[in-house]
């Protein structure tokens, strides 16, 4: 890998100027008035239980938008030895449901890379990635560089940190933090934990910061974690 994430200051420092050079570039008008979410899912093999729940539980994504203009949700996942998936975008939970029903995870490598740079080329089309992962095996600060492509075309990002791995955690949260987005970890063995997140990311996607606001006075303290964050 290259340069260490905690201890380059040239790579603070290039990260610092990068941000500058966002901060002055206009985010994408999208067409329409539904909101459009990317929802990618590490589908590796430690990834089966949250799978599982992540299926019962994404038909709340879309009741939480229904007022505020509906959602379009496009499935992606990665999983086995370079297998990766983008589905048909859609725009009810049980079209969702059959996407992800009988999909199995498979051992194998993330492929992150390859998720941030599908949600490049989607950004044209939406403005929200929201990634459930616990894991990062690739090269930390190539990822940072496709996180900054997404930046520039104005998609946030949201990544939502399973377990205690440390180089996921720095990983996720530079990710989050180059696209304005939000990082939050959450207990596996909470499923109320994993269906607010998803709820307020869903919100965002549909009505922008102030529908995520108006959503905390419903969920626990992780979504005001979330706000707190976005820029």
């Amino acid at each position: 890998m290259g340069s260490n994430l905690d201890k380059s200051g040239n790579h603070d420092a290039a990260i610092a100027a990068f941000l500058e050079k966002v901060k002055q570039t206009p985010a994408p008008v999208l067409a329409g008035n539904r909101g459009r979410l990317i929802f990618a899912l590490d589908a590796t093999m430690s990834r089966q239980p949250t799978w599982d729940r992540a299926c019962k539980l994404q038909a709340e994504m879309f009741a939480e938008t229904k007022a505020i203009g509906g959602l379009d949700v496009q499935l992606v996942f990665f999983r086995g030895h370079n297998e990766f998936s983008a589905g048909k975008w859609v725009n009810d939970a049980d079209a969702l449901s059959r996407q992800m029903t009988g999909i199995q995870c498979r051992g194998g490598f993330t492929q992150i890379g390859r998720v941030l740079e599908h949600a490049a080329a989607e950004a044209g089309q939406a403005r929200t990635l929201v990634f459930v992962g616990d894991a990062c095996e690739e090269d930390v600060d190539a990822l940072c560089a496709s996180a900054g492509k997404l930046a520039l075309q104005g998609m946030k990002t949201f990544l939502f940190h399973e377990g205690q791995n440390r180089r996921a955690r720095s990983a996720f949260q530079e990710i989050a933090r180059i696209t304005g987005g939000a990082y939050c970890p959450f207990d596996a063995s909470s499923p109320q934990q994993l269906r607010d997140l998803l709820r307020a990311v869903a919100a965002y996607a549909a009505g922008g910061k102030r529908a995520l606001a108006a959503l905390t006075s419903r969920t626990g303290r992780d979504v005001q974690l979330l706000i707190e964050q976005l820029r």
